[in-house]
């Protein structure tokens, strides 16, 4: 049988895809050759999904060993109901709905499987989790600049962008489908540039690459800004009608010459110079910007200054030019019931076990560690879905520390067994994508989906809605939409009054797969504004420490995607078998570094062991990891995030994953006493 399903995964591109499945089994991925962004082919990755599908969990079952040992027994669906429920209603009666916590994220896009569960905690009054981790501080930049998330229709960038600027973002690795149109580009003479403090295969794809020091992206947006006031080169006609602060900032642009800039860069003052002229001739710019500058203590003013360049040019005012960060705010549906935000928005009394609590307690999800560990009165039952902390959260001892509480019931929804599946009191079997239907939108473009489930699921394997209606019914909840299925909650989001969504049905979706978004022709969300200039972002450049002179970016490997396809053998050996750490020959030689070497890698928050490789990949200052590995592929058996810190970025709460200080030792300087096991 071969059918089409949306990917699931936390990519832009959100593919279409043609599976084979055989007596329910998938066995092959393709990419869909009908849709017109996806363009029949799928990623390195998403290929060797049927391996990752072999290792599934298949039954309920209960911890019989000690936290993180994963030992399990076992259970049926009933046994691990009833004992959830039963564990809640003494919680809840006890010390209230924010004892509880879930823990979620991007395992999943579907909003159905993502979204709807929080209902059943939102009804509870459990403590809300701020989706943090990846996308706020740009999210905040963006709305603070622009407001409402749209970028240039990418498929309007191959006739109309005459110059392609990737800035901090592997744009080949992480939305390898916008690739066809940037060729297109190329192909009619638009020149790529790319800006990044390491080379990668975008910066092979590109013309031209500018290896910036982490953090300083304003600094040399205000660089870039300068020139172009100075020399004539900002569109003055299209800033007079669409922007606002604009001399507030010219005057903040006026104290970053190319030189300055370019000390704080590490970019030489021709290169600066050279980009702003070519900018500027260019006008129809495509700015791609990735969420990896604003991992930083300064990251959302750093975004919100490199989003400003093309508003200068009049960029906007040309089909497929401008800047993209998402695509997400074209998605205009009805979200008020979708998990249950309606009891957010005060008390709605209703039959039931408890009423909800507007006022939860908020936990930031990049504070988990802190928040298991130290927080009072402290959360007593952890729910986690679509996200494996134990490897993704920051401070991973602290996350460690807190999943081993003996006092913390944890039940953990899961495909196939984490790190963090090992630490579960109740592991339960979640379905994959193609066995629950769901519907999709993008970040990466413009087309809205819908899957219907193309197989029984294996085993005892239940979607995460299943789970909480079925506890719902145990806590006697009988709010309405906590007990919705896929299709109830699909017809209320698509129940909205907005053009972009006209004629887009349920029905509709079912029958055609994918559809796109009745868009305006042309499409140029911002050729009339707002652009708001102010307040001028401000220049927070990230800093090492006297005892952590390097600085250590995580960025995505190729062939993983956060932690999903950690399991997979063959994508592990494709990416070298274990992680390893690129350091620059000038900071191997001063610390007596050579190739293929073990070394400790240092932070305030702690220590691992990596295989070095010397590489002129990254900048001299800056080493890098890419990948988020599962634990066991490291030479110590422990994650990357060992080492990052709680920290928040300036605006929205997010991660600063790419700022962490470090420094790097051969073992024998380390106090590394080799042993039999040590090679």
């Amino acid at each position: 049988m071969k059918a089409r399903a949306t990917c699931p995964l936390d990519c832009p591109d959100a593919c279409s895809l043609l599976l084979t499945l055989e007596e329910g089994r998938l066995v092959r991925v393709e990419g869909d050759p009908r849709h017109p962004i996806t363009q029949g082919f799928a990623c390195a990755k998403t290929y060797r999904y049927p391996e990752r599908v072999k290792e599934r969990l298949l039954y309920p079952m209960r911890r019989v060993g000690r936290k993180g040992e994963g030992r399990f027994v076992r259970i049926t669906w009933e046994e691990a109901l009833d004992e959830m429920a039963e564990r809640l209603k003494a919680v809840l009666d006890a010390h209230g709905g924010e004892a509880v916590l879930p823990y979620h994220y991007a395992g999943t896009m579907g909003l159905i499987e993502n979204q709807h569960p929080l209902a059943f905690f939102r009804a509870i009054g459990a403590s809300e989790l701020l989706e943090t981790i990846c996308a706020t501080a740009g999210s905040a930049a963006w709305e603070m600049t622009y407001g409402p998330r749209l970028a240039p229709d990418p498929e309007d960038i191959p006739e109309n962008a005459r110059y392609i600027l990737l800035w901090g973002i592997n744009s080949l690795a992480t939305h390898s489908h916008l690739t066809p149109f940037l060729k297109g580009a190329k192909a009619r003479g638009a020149k790529v540039v790319h800006i990044d403090p390491y080379a990668n295969p975008t910066s092979r794809f590109a013309h031209e690459h500018l290896k910036i020091r982490p953090g300083t992206d304003a600094a040399l947006a205000y660089a870039l800004a300068h020139v172009l006031f100075k020399e004539g080169l900002v569109d003055w006609a299209y800033l007079e009608e669409a922007a606002t602060g604009v001399e507030e900032f010219q005057k903040e642009a006026e104290n970053w010459p190319p030189s300055r800039a370019s000390a704080l860069t590490g970019i030489p003052e021709e290169a600066i110079l050279g980009l702003a002229r070519e900018l500027g001739e260019a006008k129809r710019v495509f700015l791609r910007v990735g969420y990896g500058m604003t991992r930083h203590p300064g990251g959302g003013n750093a975004l919100r200054a490199v989003i400003l360049l093309p508003a200068l040019l009049g960029a906007w005012r040309y089909p497929g030019c401008g800047a993209m960060l998402s695509t997400s705010g074209a998605f205009f549906l009805n979200r008020r019931y979708l998990g249950g935000r309606h009891l957010l928005e005060g008390p709605h009394p209703h039959e039931g076990y408890f009423r909800p609590n507007p006022k939860a307690r908020a936990i930031n999800m990049n504070q988990l560690g802190t928040a298991l560990t130290e927080l009072h009165p402290p959360i007593r039952i952890l729910f986690v879905f679509n996200s494996n902390p134990l490897v993704v959260a920051p401070n991973t001892g602290r996350v460690k520390e807190g999943l081993a509480r003996e006092d913390l019931f944890t039940v953990v929804l899961e495909q196939v067994m984490t790190e963090t599946a090992r630490y579960a009191d109740l592991l339960l079997p979640a379905t994959f994508f193609y066995e629950h239907p769901d519907l999709y939108t993008s970040y990466g473009h413009y087309y809205l989906s819908w899957n219907e489930p193309l197989a029984e699921p294996e085993g005892e394997a239940r979607p995460n809605t299943w789970v909480f209606r079925e506890l719902a019914k145990r806590l006697g909840l009988k709010e309405p939409t906590l007990h919705w299925g896929a299709e109830e909650v699909a017809r209320s989001l698509l129940a909205a009054d907005h053009p972009y969504l006209k004629g887009i049905t349920l029905e509709r979706l079912k029958e055609e797969g994918f559809v796109k978004l009745n868009l305006p022709k042309p499409f140029l969300p911002f050729a009339q504004g707002p652009v708001r200039f102010s307040p001028p972002p401000q220049v927070l450049p990230t800093e090492p420490l006297p005892e952590y002179p390097l600085i250590l970016l995580t960025p995505p490997a190729h062939r993983f995607l956060n932690t999903t396809y950690g399991n997979v053998e063959a994508l592990v050996a494709a990416e070298g078998g274990e992680p390893k750490l690129l350091i620059h020959p000038l900071d191997a030689e001063a610390r007596g570094i050579r190739d293929g070497m073990l070394v400790h890698i240092r932070s305030p928050w702690g220590r691992i062991t990596r295989k070095a490789r010397v590489s002129e990949a990254p900048r001299p200052g800056v080493v890098v990891l890419e990948g988020t590995w599962w634990e066991k592929w490291a030479p110590d058996g422990k994650g990357v995030n060992h080492l990052t810190a709680e920290r928040l970025t300036d605006l929205g709460g997010g991660s600063t994953f790419h700022s962490t200080p470090v420094e790097v030792e051969p073992l024998r300087l380390a106090g590394f006493a080799p042993g039999p096991q040590s090679c």
